[in-house]
Formats: C-alpha cells, sequence, structure tokens
C-alpha cells in the first residue's frame, strides 16, 4: 500500500494566531496536493521564551486548538499530525505536557503522545524539565496508512525507545521537532537515519527552522527517511511543505530481504 505523507516546515513564533494561520494553509495545499497526511512539527503553534505565555497559549486535549485540527481534518480528508502543543495538566500551575496529537481524516483522535524524554542542556540554555512534565508511556497506534510509533524531538537520542516501538510493530515512526542549530549540523540527520536503518522503518521528521528569538534557531532539513537508510525528501531553507509517497510493500522487502528484526539476541544484552 502507498500513501502520501507531507512534512510541513515551520519558523513557529511567539504569536499562535499567525502560526495557525500558517499551519492551516498548509493544510489546505496538503489537501490540493492529494496527500494522505500532513506533520508539522514540535510546538508547532509557539515557540518563545516566555514560561507564562506558555501557560497561557496551553489547552487541554478537549480544548478549541485540537477541535480546530479536528475540523480540517474532517473538511478536506486528511490526516492531521499535531507535531506537539503545550498541554495544560489539571492541578499542576508549574509544568505543562509536550504533547503530540495523531488525528485521522475523519476528525478523530488516533493517538496522543506526551514526550518521554526531557532535553536539558545546560551549554544551550536550555531546560525543558524546567517547565515541562515528562510523559511516561510509548505510542504505537493502528493508522490507515500503516503503524504508527510518536516521539519528540530529543527522544530520537534513545535507540532503545524506538526498538520497542518496532517491536510492538510500529512500520512508520514520526519524530516533530524543534532542533537546535547547533546540535541538528551535526546529529540531526545522522541519528534519524540510523533510528531508520536499525529498525527497518519510515522516519517522518517535521522540523522548525530559522531563528526563533534572540539567538534560539532551529536546523530545519525535515526529512522522511526509508527503511534503507535512504532520504526521499528534505526541506530547503525555508519554510515549506514538502511531501513524498511511502511504500509498505517496500517496507515488507527490505524487512524480508534482511531479516534483521528477528536476528536480535536481547537476553544476552
Amino acid at each position: 500500500m502507498k500513501s502520501r505523507i507531507g512534512i510541513a516546515q515551520m519558523n513557529s513564533s511567539a504569536h499562535v494566531e499567525e502560526n495557525m494561520d500558517v499551519a492551516i494553509r498548509q493544510i489546505q495545499q496538503a489537501a490540493n496536493e492529494g496527500l494522505d497526511l500532513i506533520a508539522f512539527p514540535e510546538t508547532f503553534l509557539y515557540v518563545g521564551q516566555d514560561h507564562q505565555q506558555k501557560h497561557r497559549v496551553a489547552q487541554s486535549l478537549e480544548g478549541e486548538i485540537v477541535q480546530t485540527f479536528q475540523q480540517y481534518a474532517s473538511k478536506y480528508n486528511l490526516s492531521i499530525l499535531m507535531g506537539s502543543m503545550y498541554e495544560k495538566i489539571p492541578d499542576d500551575n508549574e509544568r505543562l505536557y509536550n504533547t503530540s496529537v495523531l488525528i485521522n481524516r475523519q476528525g478523530e483522535i488516533n493517538g496522543v503522545y506526551r514526550k518521554i524524554h526531557m532535553c536539558d542542556a545546560p551549554t544551550l540554555g536550555y531546560n525543558e524539565s524546567g517547565g515541562i512534565k515528562p510523559g511516561n508511556t510509548p505510542v504505537v497506534v493502528d493508522h490507515e496508512i500503516g503503524r504508527i510509533g510518536l516521539t519528540i524531538c530529543y527522544d530520537v537520542r534513545f535507540p532503545e525507545l524506538f526498538r520497542h516501538m518496532t517491536a510492538q510493530g510500529a512500520e512508520i515512526i514520526f519524530v516533530p521537532a524543534a532542533f537546535f542549530l547547533y546540535t541538528g549540523k551535526h546529529h540531526w540527520l545522522p541519528l534519524l537515519t540510523a533510528r531508520a536503518i536499525e529498525n527497518q522503518v519510515y522516519i517522518v521528521a517535521p522540523n522548525q527552522w530559522g531563528e526563533h528569538y534572540a539567538g534560539r534557531t532551529s536546523y530545519g532539513s525535515s526529512v522522511i527517511i526509508d527503511p534503507w537508510g535512504n532520504i526521499v525528501c528534505c526541506a530547503s531553507e525555508r519554510p515549506e511543505l514538502v511531501s513524498t509517497t511511502i511504500d509498505m510493500d517496500y517496507l515488507r522487502d527490505v524487512r524480508e530481504h534482511m531479516p534483521l528484526l528477528n536476528h536480535g539476541r536481547p537476553e544476552l544484552y
């Protein structure tokens, strides 16, 4: 089975309405191009340094933001991955969840993943766990295009999470991100390619691009990588929507001709 997947590279700001307008235009473009799914980057509706503002823009999964994307998914008959949003936590005024929401083409929530691994990088002046509460549940769900695993950004540095999802049947793993320019130049594509090859999965990684505020800059290079490790589409140095066809028969061929997923000996390590 073949499906058309689009990845939306964004340069999100601290202005939610402007980011929303960009996202809606990209959904409309995806629909016009006949895509089956569009995936957005991490925190695609708000990138800013004001923690109190993050709380002001955060919502529950029953809030207006998720409902709006449910309506667009149904209207345009395509699935939407809300790469991540800030989700309110009941009875917690200090921290939020960094949450990815997968919506199917009927407008129903198909999967919810709360980022597990926190990016605390003192040398980059970034301490995610200071305001974000980590989730504790890996997520793999059935979807019309295949069995999907959900991750967010920093999770890509933890191969054991990806192998766990593959063991749960994942065929496509999403990695929406706001990957730093400094680390992205060295690690973004190598890490994503390794996760694709070692798990024989499609990796779909929409990333933020460009400067957001006060030197906070994202690497871009939003990318889809096939189970053999080939880069099948990659965004340019600008906000844009790029897309490609993924082929589940090809994935099964790769796994059949090199059945490495059957060759592990986890009892020894």
